[in-house]
């Protein structure tokens, strides 16, 4: 048995573990006391992942599907040769628009991302459909409103404020602040500290909060607006701040001034006390914070509410600030921005063929995906660590469109749903089997970076994404395989001139051969990768990125720790992150650097921004939602034993083996449905048979189902609910296009016997 560091990679903390290993195993999991950022911490979900490392339904080999639909093995050779020879006549015939890659890095693993993208350089693409354009890009689109870029993006310094708002999040089972559960107890335990949750459910959270917010589903719109309203009214507001920092409060002030704020409160349904209780509290709380989540970002008003959310922090001062909302940098650039208002490097931005729909930071939502494949030209999809199948909406539109396809192409450690109705299945090994790394370092002041070195041989022929998209790119006659003087460079490269031989000759190289310029990843992967120490090839891409990094927020490394000049200074970090397993910080910044990070010309913060105030005004004539279902859905809970779809092996779950239905008791009664009855969840696209949990976290009229279910195991029938059979692309918000999985309107009726068991 031996000792090594690593991290979860079940959420976006990321927590250092310390795992003891024996024959091929875990055998004992604990956090890592000497992880920078969560120093020890972790839940009970990284404990199980074992559960992920091994189980039955590992990928040992490259599958290629036969006309009958089995699949049959094949070489790595055959199954390249051939996807790049479909992937060449694809661009040939029908040019890049006809080419979308779908996912590109799962939970925690995203140094793959930095590789697999270049097949977009190789196909002439832009159509990247990711998760993040599924939860995450109306809160992009507003900070690029506010801040003058999408890549402007907040966190909130829970630990240290007096006054936190968490809405639509469950902290206690969501994670998503650093070690969250020893933070939510600090607040409560602390009397001048208050903690207020905005949730239609009782959470684990809401049930430790001074104040709990029990709003009607799909109204936080209403809410978060008189509560600003209230704030503005009173005198709240913080007038300085605004007036040094930010510009384009007036039309806001001025529509708040007005605002029927009783009227709104009463359409969330909640008691008008508490909430002047929570506008006063926030707005006069020495520092103060909001945090969000999927609760507020995937149901009605998204946008908006990515708007108004980032006024309550804005309008009372509580932002640049310690314990307030921040700014923060990025080391792995997950986002770009594409403002639709620009041109992006002379160009317009790439429309879909089908919806015309625009990219935000660079994404298209997973929404739109079937329609663009059936009505919009695209013939071959490249999905990597991703199931749409199962985590998009409307599972049978996506089942459609995938088999209209001449080409589609999954990389998967398992045969996933997703999976089985592809052309070719390509073994990915796991996260603990390659170098990898998690893009979510989103720290501010101090920012954080772990690059995971592997902990066991690769499962069978199973490839990292590296060398996988490094032969694809060689298969198709864009790279050669090797780059021996590039290699050799490096090789016999001094310690002490930190690597600036080796970029000469790396800039040397693309200048002669300009086509290469996009494979620039697999390029330092053959050449300054193979002198890495402890065969580290995939961290090469980390010495460009190193040095963007220095080179933006240089004394922030060195306050860091980091010494040198422009190519030392690189190198120091760089070498860092090779050898500390257990991660470093790359940065301490101070709190005034905030502003720096700002990319308006004027360098304020913009706050007038015509399409929210619009939304804003037509919330005073929005009728109250009529739909013929009577119970809201809220898809996607999370609860003690869920995490996406990286756990297939249902022997993972301590408790809620079925993913059980909540429902409020009284629902239950009227129905006349008993704890633990089958019955049938239904919305307007499909099915599904669930398990009743009566519980009293819910409200009335409303439902809930965890996400992460309905996979088979093992060539089993789907276990769990299979939650998008219930969800619809077209039930989204209309300019973004996120999925209203928070507000899905179902009926719940009893099971007949005589219907099929069938999901749909």
């Amino acid at each position: 048995m031996h000792t090594e560091k690593t991290a979860c990679i079940l959420c976006s903390r990321v927590c250092g573990l310390t795992v003891d290993i024996e024959d091929g195993k875990f055998v004992k999991i604990k956090g890592d006391d000497d992880h920078p950022m969560s120093k020890g911490y972790i839940c009970q979900k990284a404990a199980r992942l074992e559960h992920y490392q091994n189980h039955d339904d590992r990928l040992s080999h490259p599958l290629k599907r036969q006309p009958d639909g089995s699949f049959a093995k094949v070489s790595w050779d055959q199954a390249l040769s051939e996807i790049a020879a479909k992937l060449n006549s694809v661009k040939k015939e029908s040019g890049g628009d006809a080419f979308a890659l779908v996912g590109g890095g799962g939970q925690g693993n995203h140094l793959g991302v930095l590789y697999g993208q270049q097949l977009l350089g190789a196909m002439g693409s832009r159509f990247v459909y990711s998760a993040l354009a599924q939860e995450k890009t109306q809160d992009f689109w507003v900070n690029g409103r506010l801040f003058g870029e999408q890549t402007c993006h907040t966190t909130e310094d829970v630990e240290h404020a007096d006054y936190v708002l968490f809405i639509g999040c469950n902290p206690f089972q969501s994670h998503g602040i650093p070690n969250a559960r020893d933070t939510l107890k600090a607040i409560k335990k602390d009397p001048n500290r208050t903690m207020v949750v905005v949730d239609p459910r009782k959470s684990e959270t809401a049930k430790q909060a001074d104040i709990h917010l029990q709003l009607r589903p799909g109204t936080d719109a209403f809410l978060l607006s008189a509560i600003l309203a209230i704030i503005v009214r009173e005198g709240l507001h913080d007038r300085d701040f605004l007036s040094k920092y930010c510009t384009g409060f007036e039309e806001l002030n001025k529509e708040l001034l007005t605002l029927p704020i009783e009227e709104y409160v009463r359409r969330a349904d909640v008691p008008l006390e508490d909430v002047y209780r929570v506008a006063r509290g926030f707005a006069t709380a020495n520092t103060a914070c909001v945090r969000i989540d999927l609760g507020l970002q995937q149901t009605l008003h998204c946008t908006l509410n990515a708007y108004l959310e980032k006024m309550l922090y804005l309008v009372t001062g509580n932002f640049g600030r310690r314990g307030g909302n921040n700014l923060h940098t990025y080391f792995i650039p997950l986002i770009g921005n594409t403002d639709e208002r620009k041109t992006v490097d002379g160009k317009k931005l790439k429309l879909t063929a089908h919806h015309k729909m625009i990219p935000i930071s660079g994404l298209y939502p997973p929404n739109i995906l079937p329609d663009e494949i059936e009505l919009g030209g695209i013939r071959a999809v490249w999905v990597d660590s991703s199931n749409p199948l199962m985590t998009s909406a409307d599972t049978a539109a996506y089942e459609r469109a995938f088999n209209k396809l001449d080409l589609l192409v999954v990389v998967d450690i398992a045969l996933t749903e997703t999976a089985r109705l592809a052309h070719y299945v390509l073994p990915a090994a796991s996260q603990f089997e390659k170098w990898e790394a998690s893009g979510f370092n989103l720290e501010f002041p101090e920012n954080f970076f772990q690059l995971r070195k592997p902990l066991f041989s690769p499962h069978g022929e199973s490839l990292p994404e590296p060398e996988i998209y490094t032969r694809l790119l060689v298969k198709m006659g864009l790279i050669p395989d090797c780059f021996p003087i590039l290699e050799q460079v490096a090789k016999l490269e001094p310690k002490a001139t930190g690597h600036q031989l080796f970029l000469a000759s790396f800039a040397a190289t693309l200048s002669l051969k300009k086509s290469w310029m996009r494979y620039g990843a697999s390029i330092l992967y053959r050449s300054l990768g193979r002198a890495l120490p402890e065969d580290a090839a995939a961290g090469a891409i980390f010495f460009p990125l190193a040095m963007e990094y220095t080179s933006k927020y240089r004394e922030a490394v060195v306050r860091a720790g980091f010494e040198g000049n422009r190519f030392m200074l690189a190198a120091s970090l760089f070498r860092a992150i090779l050898s500390r397993h257990s991660g470093t910080i790359i940065s301490k910044h101070e709190f005034k650097d905030v502003w720096t990070l700002i990319k308006n010309k004027d360098g304020l913060i913009h706050l007038h921004i015509d399409e929210m105030l619009a939304d804003l005004k037509d919330l005073r004539t929005e009728a109250q939602p009529f739909t013929d279902y009577p119970f809201i859905l809220m898809a996607g809970e999370r609860r003690s034993y869920n995490a996406n779809q990286i756990f297939r092996d249902p022997n993972w779950r301590k408790v809620d083996k079925d993913g059980a239905m909540r429902m409020h008791p009284s629902d239950a009664q009227t129905l006349t449905i008993a704890d633990g009855e089958r019955v049938i969840c239904k919305s307007s696209t499909g099915q599904i048979e669930v398990t009743v949990e009566v519980d009293d976290s819910v409200r009335l009229g409303m439902v809930s189902l965890p996400h992460g279910y309905g996979m088979r195991f093992k060539n089993s029938d789907p276990i769990g609910p299979q939650l998008n059979v219930l969800t619809s692309g077209a039930h989204c918000d209309p300019f973004t296009k996120t999925p209203y999985h928070k507000h899905v309107p179902v009926n719940i009726l009893k099971l007949d016997k005589t219907v099929s068991r069938a999901t749909a």
